[in-house]
């Protein structure tokens, strides 16, 4: 039986509803993949460039991946700078290395803080979607045109609808590998992903993310129209474990990705390990990368088949710096990162 609307009380739900937040209306993933698209060049280039990296992860391509670039994007002009630098470094040395460029656009927070271009494109702190969907998917699209594959960590499920399109290999960080929400997400994307080990530095939850995100899952979403729908995935068969250590625990020398691989093998799942050389691996200290990088590649020219990555942090300028109004170009306001120089010499040493 049809009941009437209360209407007093669908107004008094506004009203304090209003008061706890604020709507602003986006376009969905539909209209802006449409206001701007990728194209036919670019769609077929993604694809490409996703298979390229499952051939490395399952072994089918000697070659490293190697995922490196700005801790986050927050200068579109400099980015594209490191961009065009990368492109060349990637051309001269691809017979032994894909390199896949780090375009992160959510910033994840222990707390609070500047949240990434995607949200607060001006970090004013007040936040403009609109703006920050627009000029991410845009900075994608320049850097795609350049023939780079893309890299980025995946926070909003929501985001991935308006940008997953241009993207090729994605992380889920360490805050959300436990995330169910994000092992359904995972479920459905069509690109490799790296589950990060926890925060506490133990890879179970990862294991766990992996196992999840390979199968199929029923869950709520929104369409590219806009729509409240149930998504029904088929499962991931290209996740993989990145190792960053954790709360002072580094993971990367030998015995640690020994005990990793042989994990993952007793769980039935893919052996192939990435290293990220930055985070608790490095100490937060980014010069760490260097010798960090060096040592897990020396393990794989030894014969560990199970290295088939590492994960960086570099861009134009080396360390970081606080906003502010004086920023120095090309220099993270996130965590520290290698300059351009150190970058080029470390890559070529390799």
């Amino acid at each position: 039986m049809n009941m009437p609307l209360n209407t007093e009380l669908t107004h008094q739900d506004a009203e304090t509803q209003a008061r706890h937040r604020q709507e602003v209306v986006l376009p969905t993933p539909a209209e802006l993949r449409l206001e701007m698209p990728a194209s036919a060049a670019v769609v077929q280039q993604v694809e490409d460039q996703r298979q390229a990296i499952r051939d490395i992860l399952q072994g089918e391509d000697s070659r490293t991946l190697i995922v490196m670039g700005p801790c986050s994007i927050h200068d579109e002009v400099a980015a594209l700078e490191y961009g065009k630098k990368l492109k060349a470094l990637a051309d001269d040395v691809s017979d032994r290395f894909l390199i896949v460029m780090r375009a992160y656009l959510e910033k994840p927070r222990t707390t609070v803080g500047w949240k990434g271009l995607l949200y607060d494109p001006e970090r004013t702190g007040e936040g403009d979607l609109n703006e920050g969907l627009r000029r991410s998917r845009r900075l994608l699209l320049n850097l795609a045109a350049m023939g780079l594959p893309l890299a980025t960590e995946a926070l909003s499920p929501f985001a991935m609808d308006y940008l997953g399109d241009l993207v090729s290999w994605t992380a889920i960080g360490a805050r959300t590998t436990e995330s169910q929400v994000h092992r359904e997400m995972v479920s459905g994307l069509p690109m490799p992903t790296g589950f990060k080990n926890g925060t506490d530095g133990g890879i179970a939850v990862a294991t766990n993310a992996m196992k999840s995100a390979s199968h199929p899952h029923h869950h709520l979403g929104v369409s590219a129209t806009g729509a409240p729908v149930m998504i029904t995935t088929r499962g991931n068969p290209d996740t993989h474990l990145v190792l960053r250590g954790g709360r002072g625990i580094t993971n990367y020398d030998a015995a640690s990705i020994e005990q990793a691989v042989r994990a993952l093998a007793e769980a039935g799942l893919s052996t192939a390990v990435m290293v990220d050389c930055s985070h608790d691996n490095a100490c937060k200290q980014a010069e760490r990368q260097l010798d960090i990088a060096r040592e897990v590649m020396a393990q794989r020219r030894a014969g560990n088949q199970h290295i088939r990555g590492l994960m960086l942090e570099s861009f134009l300028e080396p360390g970081r710096q606080d906003d502010g109004e004086d920023l120095r170009y090309g220099c993270s306001i996130t965590d520290p990162c290698l300059g351009w120089a150190q970058t080029e010499a470390l890559i070529r040493s390799l």
